[in-house]
């Protein structure tokens, strides 16, 4: 499948004031480790692994926008509660990585991210199932992986986010894309309906930020065979994890197979 140049984006000016990158150099806490991924020349991002037990699965998480992978030391003993590890992605401007932040490199940095995953996990011994997961802003280097990338893992989860670019011309007034613009944006949505693991997403009823309508589109033409859809009643964007929290980890604890 041919990459299609999210680099227009960037080119057009789309992507300004997408991103609230924060820095962020502290150190892990007891049981996690953090790496670098080289990314280009000169160029890498930071992931910081959060381990349980390399029989379990492990999880692959882009998060979300203004958020860093520090920000999961208090999040990841929920993970360690359904039985898995976490492997938190950042990306370049954010946390302790290098560079600035930009819609092609968000997506396309997800590859090398990726590889060094799996490599660490496989020279830990880990055996348990890998997934992918994003939230929000991090579900598009997710979903690009699951429609890529997706040998070595069993399953894609999206969290508060709706992974097409439909809705970002129109951020800036953009309601009839230009030609160049408009095949970007259908070779997008070509490559996600092209995803075929299983998927499951979790979304808050009232979303201020990706209203439920977002990802209720997206699961409409999601054309894997096995997808699910868990609405958590009364959740916004930022705090679905604790308004649904039953909901939500009993949801993920089924599909990554540790219910």
């Amino acid at each position: 499948m041919d990459q299609p140049d999210y680099a227009l984006i960037d080119r057009r000016g789309l992507s300004r004031g997408l991103f609230y990158p924060r820095r962020d150099s502290s150190a892990p806490p007891e049981g996690a480790t953090d790496h670098r991924v080289e990314v280009e020349d000169g160029i890498a991002v930071a992931c910081r692994l959060y381990r349980l037990d390399r029989a379990r699965p492990s999880l692959l998480f882009f998060h979300g926008n203004g958020e860093v992978a520090s920000d999961y030391d208090l999040v990841a003993p929920a993970y360690r509660a359904i039985g898995a590890n976490l492997c938190v992605a950042d990306y370049r401007g954010y946390g302790a990585s290098d560079g600035d932040p930009s819609f092609a490199s968000l997506v396309l940095d997800a590859h090398p991210v990726s590889e060094r995953f799996h490599a660490l996990l496989d020279a830990e011994g880990f055996t348990g199932d890998r997934f992918l997961m994003g939230r929000s802003l991090g579900s598009l280097p997710a979903a690009e992986l699951a429609a890529t990338a997706h040998a070595r893992v069993r399953g894609l989860v999206i969290e508060s986010g709706a992974p097409d670019l439909t809705r970002l011309p129109r951020r800036f007034g953009i309601h009839t894309p230009d030609a160049e613009l408009a095949a970007l944006i259908q070779r997008h949505t070509a490559r996600m309906q092209s995803i075929r693991l299983p998927v499951l997403q979790i979304h808050g009823e009232w979303d201020e930020i990706i209203p439920l309508q977002s990802a209720l589109d997206f699961h409409e033409y999601l054309e894997t065979g096995s997808k699910e859809l868990v609405i958590i009643p009364g959740a916004g964007h930022n705090d679905i994890g604790w308004v649904g929290r039953e909901l939500y980890f009993g949801a993920l604890s089924r599909f990554i197979g540790t219910a």
